[in-house]
């Protein structure tokens, strides 16, 4: 196995994840917290020094810039982009990344968390390992390989292309961006700047990954308000907006219609947070589906649910607000598909065998494929995201940036 690109992918990444830029859905600022600058800060520095041109960070905290072409011609401008924030929730304090060197099969444990072990029998991806380097948290925290495994295979990229102007690709543009964690951060990019017909985020997980069809995705948002008073005087009065939350999550489905009940191409309706009080309270879900109408059913169901549930105590008020994320981007992506083509013609002549599943999540190409620049996601090997079991392979990482600098070079060639 060819490794030259091991050393850097395995500096970067440690250096990367050693920075928590957890992402924060409360705060009303872009990007949404400022450790994601600082890592922005030190990205900025090191594609000046790689001799990247163009390098700029916005005020919303979108780092562009441009690694110029080398060959001639009318070739579509690419743009490469990956996220620098982290999801929150798990754990807290400093990222503390270790190297497994040579993973030789047997169970990886966690110094900051007797608890957790890593392992084939529970990661049967890991069994495919053997030899590899293994990079891991320690315990306390996940890994941030989701997206700094991205992040440090397009620098990687970049440094590469950047030294070895024999290779021929068009114009590349190079994009890391905030809050891809809470949905946020793309909606303030600069389409102006970032001046791109086609893209790609590296942002997937298994070797030979070329995703083009994911979620759409809607967040909902309950309040329950209900009629506060002395609980020492409240007979007939108090109407607790708590009882009433419980009512009206007991009304939804159970058995069906939330994540740990469907898989493959089946939606959702998930709630992931309650806060609040007798007086007031709020419940937060997540609505998922591949098909917008799907989707949609969703949403009517909640606000129906709402409805019975406001009728069994018209003292309260239930408001049900319902906000569009993301879309399914192979809506889109299906009127132009050779980005994905030419990956998969990459993948095909490297001998990797192409993965496509739909995703049951989302990417920042998601809404900038509605935005008019098609954007499928390619593999970065990351595994067991949001956890703190979360791993990446150095040698899979090394894989995607080898089939990124066959696909530039396919771009080039048309």
């Amino acid at each position: 196995m060819n490794n030259s690109f091991c050393p850097e992918l395995e500096a970067r990444l440690v250096r990367y994840a050693a920075i928590e830029t957890t992402s924060d859905e409360a705060s009303a600022t872009t990007p949404s917290t400022a450790t994601q600058l600082e890592l922005q800060h030190m990205l900025q520095r090191e594609l000046v020094d790689i001799g990247a041109s163009d390098v700029q960070l916005d005020a919303n905290g979108f780092l562009y810039a441009t690694i110029p072409a080398t060959a001639g011609g009318a070739i579509p401008r690419v743009a490469l982009l990956a996220h620098v924030d982290t999801v929150a929730g798990i754990g807290l304090g400093p990222v503390k990344p270790r190297i497994h060197r040579a993973y030789d099969g047997t169970p990886i444990v966690f110094p900051d968390d007797a608890l957790l072990v890593l392992m084939p029998e529970i990661s049967p991806y890991l069994g495919q390992k053997i030899g590899h380097d293994i990079i891991t948290a320690s315990g306390g925290t996940l890994l941030g390989a989701d997206d700094k495994a991205g992040v440090a295979i397009i620098m990687t990229l970049a440094h590469h292309l950047l030294t070895h102007p024999q290779i021929p690709h068009g114009e590349l543009r190079i994009c890391f961006t905030p809050d891809e964690e809470i949905g946020t951060g793309i909606r303030k990019i600069d389409l102006q700047r970032l001046n791109a017909d086609f893209a790609y985020t590296l942002d997937g997980a298994e070797v030979g990954e070329i995703v083009y069809e994911t979620f759409s995705a809607d967040k909902a948002t309950v309040t329950i308000t209900g009629v506060s008073t002395h609980p020492g005087r409240a007979k007939g009065k108090l109407v607790n907006a708590l009882y009433l939350a419980t009512r009206l999550v007991q009304t939804l489905p159970h058995a069906k219609l939330t994540p740990e009940t469907t898989d493959g191409r089946q939606g959702f309706l998930h709630l992931y947070k309650l806060e609040g009080t007798a007086a007031e309270c709020k419940l937060h879900f997540i609505l998922r589906d591949f098909e917008k109408e799907k989707l949609l059913e969703y949403s009517r169901l909640l606000e129906s649910v709402c409805e019975t549930v406001q009728l069994t105590e018209p003292r309260a008020r239930i408001t049900c607000e319902v906000t569009p994320q993301y879309r399914n981007m192979y809506d889109w992506l299906q009127n132009d598909m050779r980005p994905v083509e030419y990956g998969m013609d990459v993948l095909h002549a490297m001998g990797i065998e192409p993965l496509s599943p739909p995703i049951r999540g989302g990417t920042d190409g998601s809404q900038l494929t509605e935005m008019g620049v098609p954007t499928p996601n390619l593999f970065t090997g990351m595994q067991n995201i949001h956890s703190p079991l979360e791993w990446v392979s150095v040698q899979d990482m090394q894989k995607a940036v080898e089939v990124l600098v066959k696909l530039v070079e396919r771009w080039a060639q048309r």
